[in-house]
């Protein structure tokens, strides 16, 4: 059975840790389903715009009239602008709708997400919208460490907040997360004693993501 991979990459460096990861993920998928459909999206280079008043009364028309089903959301656009907020909408939609399995490449941007990121969920999410049995892989990079037991994990709103968000709009509990931490420590000299934690995370989280990507 064919399988559909959505990569959606957030870093705002061409080159980072998340990316690195979320590649990894990517290409050991693409190696199990060599007859699968890669569908990948950077935030980043190709941002997506934010919503506006437009797109929140597409929002309220599919409230308001309980549209529970996504192949039938245009019918809220009924004026020129929410045509053109829909026209924003549609092809985001059609790719994430599409994807058995959504990746999402993101740092840890201020204890949580990039607004690339969170300007893409805006877009394409409606209300009473479940996304399930999609699986979702979020593949992560830290300037800190903010595991379990960590002084910084109450200020983990990104882990946190992905897993509220994925579980309370899309219904979706199966998502997977693999991360590096202490990447600061290569650039900043308060961290540089724990730059052996960094590069033992970093090997760990590769070699999982070639595992997991294998696996999906």
């Amino acid at each position: 059975m064919s399988s559909t991979l959505l990569h959606l990459d957030a870093s705002a460096r061409r080159r980072s840790f998340s990316r690195e990861l979320g590649d990894t993920v990517a290409d050991a998928w693409r190696a199990a389903h060599p007859g699968g459909t890669y569908l990948h999206r950077d935030l980043a280079l190709d941002p997506v715009p934010h919503i506006d008043e437009a797109w929140t009364e597409l929002c309220d028309h599919v409230l308001e009239h309980r549209i529970t089903d996504p192949d039938r959301y245009r019918e809220a656009a009924r004026t020129p602008a929410q045509v053109e907020a829909w026209a924003v909408v549609e092809p985001l939609l059609a790719e994430l709708l599409a994807a058995d399995v959504v990746l999402m490449a993101a740092p840890m941007y201020n204890f949580s997400i990039p607004a690339s990121l969170k300007a893409w969920i805006d877009q394409v999410t409606f209300p009473k919208m479940s996304l399930a049995p999609r699986r979702f892989v979020v593949a992560s990079a830290r300037g800190g460490a903010y595991g379990p037991d960590t002084p910084r994990h109450a200020y983990d709103h990104q882990e946190r907040y992905l897993r509220d968000f994925f579980r309370g709009h899309y219904a979706v509990d199966d998502v997977t997360f693999v991360g590096t931490e202490l990447v600061n420590s290569l650039v900043d000299p308060a961290l540089a004693a724990r730059r052996d934690q960094h590069d033992a995370s970093r090997a760990a989280a590769r070699a999982a993501a070639r595992t997991l990507g294998g696996t999906l």
